[in-house]
């Protein structure tokens, strides 16, 4: 099923129409996927148990506040290009790309792992996402989806961290 191009609010945004409506509908699945993430993480963090307990849930917690930043810096780009940002719960669920996280994980390193699996996918998306951005000729959105990129590679050692030695 084919997505609609995307109604612009009225702008005087330089970037042509075409190239805006184009990372706009782009920016909508990383706003979801960022919404997604942001909660998957919280799940976490409010689940989490076992012997490593404090560094784990405060971790957590850390990388939620990273992934909220990246909700509200995509929102904004998405809507200085003229649109409308889908930022509900409904909306990420519709349109995220992760899988649902299980509401029933309790250990940490089940939690770590998920994590993992799902930064690792989102950051492999904002990849594809930089080329788009890039190949549309949108270097500001390029450099966000970079910005993006950079966090999950941190937050992604992190998670990692805890099983390499």
């Amino acid at each position: 099923m084919a997505k609609t191009k995307p109604k612009l609010h009225q702008s005087k945004n330089p970037i042509a129409e075409n190239v805006r409506a184009s990372n706009v509908a782009l920016l909508q699945k990383h706003l979801a996927t960022a919404v997604d993430i942001t909660y998957q993480t919280k799940q976490a963090h409010w689940n989490v148990k076992g012997m490593n307990f404090i560094a784990v849930h405060k971790l957590f917690d850390e990388l939620h506040e990273v992934t909220e930043e990246f909700v509200d810096t995509i929102a904004e780009r998405l809507t200085a290009l003229g649109g409308q940002a889908h930022g509900t719960v409904q909306a990420a669920s519709e349109n995220t790309v992760l899988e649902p996280y299980p509401l029933d994980l309790v250990n940490s390193e089940d939690h770590l792992r998920q994590l993992s699996e799902a930064y690792a996918r989102w950051n492999a998306e904002v990849e594809k996402g930089i080329e788009e951005a890039s190949e549309s000729g949108d270097p500001l959105t390029e450099d966000l989806l970079t910005e993006v990129g950079r966090g999950l590679d941190k937050s992604l050692y992190f998670l990692e961290s805890h099983f390499q030695s």
